[in-house]
C-alpha cells in the first residue's frame, strides 16, 4: 500500500534457478550499481513449513547466508520466485537424504561443542580414535531429541514418501535443495511462462539483467 515495491527491479536472475527482487536500492539504480544488500531495516523470523516447498513458482524470502545469519531470518523485503528444473524421483531422494545427513551432522557438532557436553565430546573423540565411529550414533541416541531441536531438524522436509511432493518436483520442477533453509510464503498461480521469459534475459556479471526488468504491484481489492 505504501508503494514500496513499485518500479523495483528483478536484480538477480539465474536461468534454471530463480529470479530475485525487492531490493529498494534497485529503484532507478544506475548501470553496474551493486544490488542485493538493501532492505527496509529489519528481518523476519524464519517460518519453515514442510507443506510448502520450492517447486516452480514458489514465492520465497531471500536472506543472508548462514555464517552471518544462523537463524536463517528472512529479508524484510527481498524475495525470489523459483524457476528450477525437473528433478527425477531417484535424484530427489539422494538430494534429500544428503541434506538430512548434513543437517544431522551439523546438529551433532553444535550439541557436542556446548561446554556442558565436553565429557560426551571426549567420549566421541575416543571412539573415533579407536576406529569405533560406527558406535557414535548409538552412544548419542539418548540425546537425539535434544540434538534435533538444536539443529531445528524437521524430518518431514526430507520425506521421500510424499508422493505429491515427488511428483511436483518431477513434473513442474524446482529447487528442492532450498527446502527447510529458506521460507516459502506464497505460490504463483498463473503466469509461470513469465518466469521463464524473465529467466532467459541476458545478464551481466553478478546476475543483474543487462536490460532492467522492473515490476509493479497491483493490490487485490
Amino acid at each position: 500500500q505504501e508503494g514500496f515495491y513499485d518500479s523495483l527491479l528483478f536484480h538477480r536472475v539465474i536461468e534454471g534457478f530463480m529470479i530475485q527482487g525487492g531490493d529498494p536500492n534497485s529503484k532507478n539504480a544506475a548501470p553496474n550499481t551493486p544490488l542485493g544488500s538493501g532492505g527496509p531495516g529489519y528481518t523476519v523470523p524464519a517460518e519453515f513449513n514442510p507443506e510448502f516447498y520450492h517447486t516452480k513458482g514458489a514465492l520465497s524470502a531471500a536472506r543472508q547466508g548462514d555464517q552471518v545469519n544462523p537463524l536463517k531470518a528472512s529479508s524484510g523485503s527481498q524475495f525470489y520466485i523459483v524457476q528450477g528444473k525437473p528433478v527425477k524421483p531417484d535424484a530427489l531422494q539422494r538430494m534429500l537424504e544428503g541434506k538430512l545427513n548434513r543437517a544431522q551432522f551439523d546438529a551433532k557438532r553444535k550439541f557436542l561443542s556446548q561446554p556442558e557436553n565436553k565429557a560426551l565430546l571426549d567420549s566421541v573423540i575416543a571412539m573415533q580414535n579407536a576406529g569405533n565411529g560406527a558406535a557414535i550414533d548409538e552412544f548419542l541416541s539418548p540425546y537425539q531429541a535434544t540434538i534435533d531441536s538444536i539443529g531445528s531438524i524437521e524430518p518431514r522436509f526430507y520425506n521421500t514418501s510424499d508422493t505429491a511432493k515427488v511428483n511436483a518436483y518431477a513434473t513442474l520442477g524446482g529447487t528442492p535443495h532450498l527446502d527447510g533453509d529458506y521460507t516459502v510464503f506464497g505460490q504463483i498461480i498463473s503466469g509461470l511462462d513469465i518466469i521463464d521469459s524473465i529467466a532467459q534475459v541476458r545478464t551481466l556479471p553478478g546476475d543483474r539483467p543487462e536490460k532492467d526488468v522492473p515490476f509493479t504491484i497491483s493490490l487485490i481489492k
